[in-house]
């Protein structure tokens, strides 16, 4: 099981490649401008990052090349969420009120393959000034906190999924559990 983190700038990058090692999976960090035919994956974790993409069509690296070229799995933590959702026509904007540190998760679909097992509600880290306020076309909301409408998402055709909040950090109840899922689903 091979599962790189694509590294767009985030803090926690690091904690993402060592969860993965420490669940017994082949992982290593790659810049997001590494060319796809370079990358052997059968998942991607997309880092998160400082980088505001509200209002903007900045690109993060190669990304939006290995998601329309892959088929493999795909996580988007952060700044990864709100690039999934722009690459596949949903929207980001700044929220009225930012999230930084703790915060109550709600879990809006507890049978997506992701939350399963995991309690309606739980505290998760989070540390961001934008949110996706549109999910792409077709795409599912899976979990909201008070201040972000859309906490954690998926596309129901393809197995990818963001998450606005960071399972990585050990503040995160329930983050390992979200990281083994992921890792199920690269499985199948």
């Amino acid at each position: 099981m091979r599962i790189p983190v694509i590294d767009n700038g985030g803090q926690w990058t690091h904690r993402e490649y060592r969860v993965l090692k420490e669940l017994d999976v082949e992982s290593e960090i790659l810049p997001n401008t590494t060319a796809f035919s370079e990358i052997r994956a059968d998942g991607i974790v997309l880092s998160g990052g400082a980088l505001s993409l509200e209002g903007s069509e900045t690109t993060l690296g190669r990304v939006a090349e290995w998601i329309d070229s892959s088929d493999v799995p795909v996580l988007g933590i952060c700044v990864g969420h709100q690039f999934l959702a722009r690459h596949f026509g949903g929207s980001v904007a700044k929220t009225g009120a930012p999230e930084f540190g703790r915060v109550r998760l709600t879990v809006d679909a507890q049978d997506d393959p992701i939350f399963r097992g995991l309690p309606a509600a739980f505290d998760v880290w989070a540390s961001h000034n934008d949110s996706v306020v549109r999910l792409p076309p077709g795409w599912k909301g899976l979990a909201h906190s008070a201040s972000c409408p859309v906490q954690a998402m998926a596309d129901p055709k393809r197995p990818i999924w963001g998450v606005q909040f960071h399972p990585e950090v050990e503040h995160t109840e329930g983050g390992r559990e979200i990281f083994r899922h992921f890792i199920a689903a690269c499985r199948r």
